[in-house]
């Protein structure tokens, strides 16, 4: 007990000394997600709202490839990008193999499914008969897409917040294609685990409070939005 209770109070210190090692890997952390974050959004959340809005055939076996990935393993989809960025496989020219930029391609992976399934899930509550009034009104089809997307916001902002805290948290893509390079690719996650078997704690369990902290920030924008939008509806 008396070892947790230091090795917390060290951590403390550390956060509050802001320790330039440490701050620089909650950096690397924040950046490949945010990026792959906002990639897997940019493709996730059309194709969801695709897949809840149309027919079309071959729709139930696309939902099932999308559930199914939701289990993917980060340690496939790390075999498997890195089987195409090493320098014998058909991206290896391109040299993004241990860089920020081959986690932002496994994470983004690795979320596309969760934003596209969670934003079709989001849509798909919605009454049909809302967009078909808004087309009966006279609005266009993109002014009555944006109408549903409107009713549908929260269920894709909260969406876009789980794939980030998902890859916030990831550490087998981290470790297969960033390499745990310091000053370079080293993550929260992959910090952690390092000094975890080094038997240096004091840097992990600042790491940790620092991860908790971000996933709690993120909950708490999340249920302000919804407090603050969700009452005006």
């Amino acid at each position: 007990m008396d070892f947790l209770a230091e090795s917390l109070l060290a951590a403390l210190r550390m956060i509050w000394s802001l320790d330039p090692e440490m701050y620089f890997v909650v950096y690397v952390s924040l950046s490949v997600s945010f990026f792959s974050t906002l990639i897997a959004s940019l493709l996730g959340v059309p194709l969801g709202f695709l897949i809840a809005v149309r027919q079309f055939r071959g729709k139930r076996v696309v939902i099932t490839i999308l559930n199914t990935m939701l289990a993917l393993p980060t340690v496939v989809i790390g075999l498997f990008v890195y089987a195409f960025l090493s320098r014998s496989g058909l991206l290896g020219f391109m040299g993004l193999l241990y860089t920020p930029k081959a986690i932002i391609i496994g994470q983004v992976i690795l979320i596309l499914p969760w934003v596209a399934t969670f934003t079709m899930a989001a849509v798909s509550r919605i009454d049909e008969r809302y967009r078909n009034t808004a087309l009966t009104l006279g609005a266009s089809g993109m002014q009555a897409v944006l109408a549903v997307a409107r009713e549908a916001r929260f269920g894709i902002l909260a969406a876009i917040i789980a794939a980030f805290g998902r890859v916030i948290a990831e550490i087998g893509i981290a470790m297969m294609l960033g390499g745990n390079i310091k000053g370079f690719t080293r993550t929260m996650t992959t910090a952690m685990a390092l000094e975890h078997n080094k038997g240096e704690f004091v840097l992990a369990v600042a790491l940790g409070i620092v991860l908790l902290t971000v996933s709690l920030l993120m909950n708490i924008v999340l249920q302000l939005a919804q407090g603050k939008y969700g009452d005006n509806r």
